[in-house]
């Protein structure tokens, strides 16, 4: 494959990942729109908190589980 083939191909995934979030964050868009904050409140906690309980129960290293500790104290912080 010639450089000017893969560069083409690198473009196309480039262009297909990029309409791919383009159209994942209308979807949140039109779902934040459609739902009380109340429920994707509720549902964005869920992620979060299940997303730092992966990290915590991860091999990682001491300085990132630091960091992601905390990531957890200040989210709790934060308003609701």
């Amino acid at each position: 494959m010639s450089n000017s083939n893969a560069r083409d191909a690198l473009d196309a995934k480039h262009e297909r990942n990029r309409e791919q979030r383009v159209t994942g964050i209308k979807r949140w868009v039109e779902y934040i729109h459609t739902h009380s904050p109340d429920d994707w409140g509720e549902q964005q906690n869920r992620l979060i908190n299940s997303q730092l309980e992966s990290a915590r129960q991860s091999d990682i290293d001491a300085e990132q589980r630091r960091r992601i500790e905390e990531a957890g104290r200040d989210y709790s912080k934060s308003p609701e």
